[in-house]
């Protein structure tokens, strides 16, 4: 494993409010995709060069979901969090974020999903996910809300 230069990734999680409860979106990774074939992970992909963890997310809610950055509000930007997953012999570099949706019903998944589902974050732990999904969530939601619906 080269932990020296792990692969830089940007996860958005992305977070609706459905009948007094928060859900995140969570997808089951296509067997198209290069890595976790069939695991859960939340909307993802590389950090391409000379572009931003932030705008690498947008890119990648667009292509992953055909939300636009309209349909969505960034809530939270976590902390780089390192994931080495020695089984598989990688090193990542995870960069969170999390997203208000304003129209869920507008999410279409893309060929690198081929299933999706709004969950609660309480489940996750159920979900037979990418390395280091659950600890990428702690870094952007709490749970926690503002009078006003905001986190």
């Amino acid at each position: 494993m080269d932990t020296d230069h792990p692969t830089h990734v940007v996860t958005c999680f992305l977070l609706r409010h459905d009948r007094g409860h928060d859900q995140i979106l969570l997808v089951r990774r296509s067997d198209r995709v290069r890595t976790y074939r069939g695991r859960w992970a939340a909307v993802s992909g590389y950090l391409e060069p000379e572009v931003t963890p932030e705008a690498q997310a947008y890119t990648e809610i667009r292509e992953e979901t055909s939300l636009d950055a309209a349909d969505v509000t960034l809530m939270r930007a976590g902390v780089p969090l390192p994931v080495e997953d020695g089984a598989a012999g990688l090193a990542w570099v995870v960069h969170p974020f999390l997203f208000r949706v304003h129209t869920p019903e507008r999410v279409h998944t893309d060929w690198e999903a081929h299933a999706a589902q709004w969950v609660a974050p309480a489940d996750l732990a159920t979900f037979d996910t990418v390395p280091g999904l659950a600890a990428a969530l702690a870094q952007v939601y709490d749970g926690k809300q503002a009078p006003d619906g905001t986190l």
